[in-house]
């Protein structure tokens, strides 16, 4: 079976993956002697930094994702399907997907990541991850139904667990999650659910680190802890849980937590596609040349968090950051347009613009070259760059608009349970 594409009138060149790395390059390509073929598992693009948001409810998920066929609707010679790749068959030019095969003369792989239980099924089966809309959805809609059943029982135990939140991982995102849930229980839930006691609710971060966000500066973590520290949140540093069977966390130094909820933010990993020879792979990635091409290959290329590019100031591969995928997505499209000039490849040279992270209201931190700035002036910068970051003149405002509202009131108006959450059997599904 094929997927119905139209005999290319020049070559073609298909992506994989529409996060920021293949959004930047196909858009790079939209006047260009090649036929583009993109293919996602989603018809939509979605901005992963403010997914922690839709999960808290702060926003809904339509002011975060993006209809793919929307942005590209303009372009020539693009086409775009709704597919699981399933592998890559190079010596025949063909990627094999759930809705057929696809040739290709130039293959980029964009497929981002996925999160990293390192192995912990019971983990992987018992806590929630923020990687997609569907799991952000799932944890706000688990948070939601724990309070709802916490106010049908006596104090004790098992109510206590209902209540309590346990986050792993101290980077941005568990940092992020955090902070707004301690925003939540302070001026959220107390109007919500005037019948708990909400000091019984406990909200704790472990990170297995001596610090919180460990790829900041230190000056960074220390504000970090501190404001976290002052907003409620227990921190637990150098410390691992090893284990969580839904109830209660185990906890590397021999002590547990009891916790319906656990949120998974403790690491990634390069999503990466079957069919490419295993000396391709390192640590989890896909080796790639100063040009984005993958090592021992010719015609394909991968950006992005799947990409490991060794330079010798980042030995294991740059950052898993948006930044490097839009830049990385940025000049492989110049290449491919030098590619079809008959000209040599220029090579990716990656351009740290810093790195930011917030903590919740008027607190956030940004590190730029040597420079550390802390508190409201990081905030807004937060605020600014992530409205610019997001993809539609139409989310932006909806996305500002909500902020604006939850500011002034002090609320976030978005906590329905519009899907009941059910365990998966399979949490990968």
């Amino acid at each position: 079976m094929r997927a119905n594409l139209p005999p290319p009138e020049y070559k073609r060149v298909v992506i994989i993956g529409g996060g920021f790395g293949g959004l930047k390059l196909a858009q790079k390509l939209k006047v260009s002697h090649y036929q583009v073929v993109l293919v996602d598992k989603n018809n939509y693009h979605t901005f992963q930094p403010l997914l922690y948001q839709v999960a808290i409810g702060g926003l809904e998920p339509d002011s975060i994702a993006y209809p793919l066929r929307k942005i590209f609707s303009h372009h020539r010679n693009f086409h775009f399907r709704v597919a699981e790749v399933l592998s890559i068959n190079n010596e025949k030019k063909l990627l094999e997907t759930s809705v057929g095969i696809i040739y290709y003369d130039y293959l980029v792989i964009a497929t981002g990541s996925k999160t990293n239980f390192f192995g912990m099924e019971d983990i992987m089966q018992n806590g929630m991850a923020i990687k997609s809309v569907p799991e952000a959805l799932d944890l706000r809609s688990l948070i939601i139904q724990n309070f709802e059943r916490a106010l049908l029982l006596d104090d004790g135990p098992e109510k206590e667990a209902l209540l309590n939140i346990v986050v792993v991982g101290g980077g941005p995102t568990g940092l992020e999650t955090s902070g707004s849930l301690s925003e939540l229980k302070r001026h959220v839930f107390p109007n919500d659910y005037p019948e708990l006691n909400l000091e019984k609710m406990m909200i704790h971060i472990v990170e297995s680190g001596d610090r919180l966000l460990g790829a900041m500066s230190e000056k960074s973590s220390a504000a970090a802890e501190k404001y976290i520290r002052n907003m409620g949140v227990h921190v637990l540093l150098n410390t691992r849980v090893v284990n969580y069977d839904g109830n209660t966390v185990k906890l590397n130094n021999g002590e547990t937590i009891a916790a319906k909820t656990l949120i998974w933010s403790a690491g990634v990993k390069g999503n990466v596609v079957d069919g490419l020879d295993a000396r391709a792979i390192y640590k989890g990635r896909i080796a790639v040349d100063s040009f984005n091409r993958v090592m021992g290959y010719e015609n394909i290329f991968c950006i992005g968090d799947a990409a490991s590019l060794a330079e010798t100031d980042s030995p294991d591969g740059y950052p898993m950051l948006a930044p490097v995928a839009i830049q990385q997505g940025e000049q492989l499209g110049k290449n491919l347009l030098r590619l079809a000039a008959g000209k040599t490849l220029k090579p990716f040279s990656y351009f740290d613009k810093g790195v930011m992270a917030t903590v919740g209201r008027n607190k956030a931190l940004i590190d730029a070259k040597g420079f550390h700035i802390h508190g409201f002036i990081a905030w807004v910068g937060w605020l600014f760059i992530h409205l610019m970051y997001l993809v539609g003149f139409r989310n932006r405002i909806i996305v500002f608009i909500n902020w604006l509202w939850n500011y002034i009131n002090y609320d976030s108006a978005m906590r329905l349970v519009i899907r009941p959450f059910k365990k998966r059997k399979n949490p990968e599904e």
